[in-house]
């Protein structure tokens, strides 16, 4: 059972039925769809549309938040060569050349600088603006391919820090009355920034997911961790706005306190890069997908890869591969341990710390008596996050009666399988959790189940029961 998600970006090469079908079939477990690109309209129809497909996935919809995009250079690579000169015009919908890059975003042409630097895409290819005025134009510093519609960084001091973007809130509004579940937020720098966001979606069903990739990210990461549901490391500017040499260790930083607050934690950008094209990844992108499932990370995402690849479900079955063989070498009982004698902060909310400590004691209890599975009784997905956060070597069963919920738990660690009860009251959540632990094979008479479950008397947003039940 793999316990590592895979998070799958739909785009030209992947936007088919039969192939999302088959995506599906390879392992995906969460569906990203980037409204950065297209209009609105579109955007919607294909939501509806993967949601209809894939109706017990967990649908990603990611939100552009102040990233400047050029004009599309179309599917056909394009190389921008050493030392050539490019000029940057202002415009929409209109096409990028080798020699000709158009700036998707009104009033950032006239701030450039002599010398500021522009990393296009993922920072493999850059330039170095040389003259400014009327006409801008850079030469290229670091050449390389690009193609679609690759994002542009600029000089941080040009960015509009607000969030959401007059761009995001026009999505957002359309957004709010459509069927997903996690909303990715990017360029986030202050958990108010994640309190705003909120507030215009007005959705209390759909998880905020955090997009670490600014110097101020990481600088208020503990703030933004507390009021989000799940993180994402966006390794692409973040390798960009911050030394190159730093990107291993603030992902590893960003995944230890992640998981620690059990929020999800997405390790993104150049997962398996070379297959966008190739037929098999380097071994340094093996060795990048083995460590990020050694770091703890939840989940791991493609993005051009399946968005515009060539074998998009071959790069899947490859991911699959590698995780499943990283989870054979995952060392469950020193995380769990390590992680068990770190505290949540004193500003954590009281159902939060009481969830922590009921769970601690649920995975000491499970590993003791090497329990045979975890069940999770939840609504909000909480109490299964929180447990998943100890990353238990024995299967974690969450039984919601929120098929929301239940979707969700798919950008989950270790959630293996999801089961639907409408029961409220706590004994027969117990009884309906062995029940279904006997007929999926997973506990035979005289094995010990760990349920978690919160009580009448404790409120539904806390988990403040635990029992062990030998099954009969």
């Amino acid at each position: 059972m793999r316990r590592t998600r895979i998070v799958a970006t739909i785009g030209p090469a992947s936007d088919d039925d039969r192939v999302i079908k088959e995506l599906i079939g390879a392992g995906v477990d969460v569906f990203r769809l980037s409204f950065a690109h297209g209009d609105i309209p579109s955007g919607i129809e294909r939501l509806r549309r993967i949601r209809a497909l894939a109706p017990d996935l967990a649908l990603m919809v990611d939100i552009p938040g102040p990233k400047i995009r050029a004009g599309s250079f179309g599917t056909t690579p394009v190389e921008l060569q050493l030392a050539s000169e490019i000029e940057l015009v202002g415009g929409f919908d209109e096409q990028s050349t080798a020699a000709r890059i158009s700036v998707e975003r009104l009033g950032v042409l006239p701030m450039l600088r002599i010398g500021d630097k522009i990393h296009i895409g993922d920072g493999g290819v850059s330039l170095d603006v040389i003259s400014t005025g009327k006409n801008v134009r850079a030469i290229v510093s670091s050449g390389g391919t690009v193609q679609g519609k690759p994002g542009l960084s600029l000089p941080s001091s040009i960015l509009d820090g607000r969030l959401p973007t007059d761009e995001d809130r026009e999505r957002l509004e359309a957004l709010r009355g459509e069927s997903f579940d996690i909303l990715a937020i990017s360029f986030v720098r202050s958990a108010f920034d994640i309190v705003s966001v909120r507030t215009v979606l007005s959705r209390s069903d759909v998880m905020m997911m955090a997009k670490i990739e600014t110097s101020e990210g990481i600088e208020n990461l503990g703030e933004i961790i507390e009021v989000s549901d799940a993180i994402m490391v966006a390794r692409g500017d973040l390798g960009v706005r911050m030394p190159i040499e730093e990107v291993p260790h603030l992902q590893k930083e960003i995944v230890l306190q992640g998981i620690r607050y059990a929020r999800p934690v997405v390790v993104a950008t150049q997962m398996l890069e070379s297959m966008t094209h190739a037929q098999v990844p380097t071994r340094a992108e093996v060795t990048d997908v083995a460590n990020a499932v050694l770091d703890g990370a939840s989940a791991v995402m493609l993005s051009g890869e399946t968005a515009i690849g060539d074998d998009p479900v071959g790069v899947v079955v490859t991911m699959d591969r590698i995780i499943r063989r990283a989870e054979k070498s995952f060392d469950y009982v020193t995380w769990g341990a390590t992680l068990g004698i770190q505290h949540i902060t004193d500003t954590a909310s009281h159902a939060i710390r009481i969830t922590g400590a009921i769970t601690g004691a649920a995975w000491r209890a499970a590993m003791e008596e090497d329990a045979v599975a975890i069940v999770a009784c939840t609504r909000s997905g909480m109490t299964a996050r929180a447990i998943s956060r100890f990353r238990p070597p024995m299967p974690i069963v969450a039984i919601t009666p929120s098929e929301a919920t239940a979707r969700q738990m798919r950008c989950s660690w270790g959630v293996q399988e999801i089961y639907l009860s409408p029961a409220t009251d706590i004994g027969d959540l117990c009884d309906f959790a062995v029940t279904q632990i006997k007929l999926s094979g997973l506990a035979k008479s005289g094995d010990t189940v760990v349920v978690m479950a919160g009580s009448a008397s404790g409120g539904a947003a806390i988990t403040d029961t635990v029992r062990m039940i030998i099954v009969p």
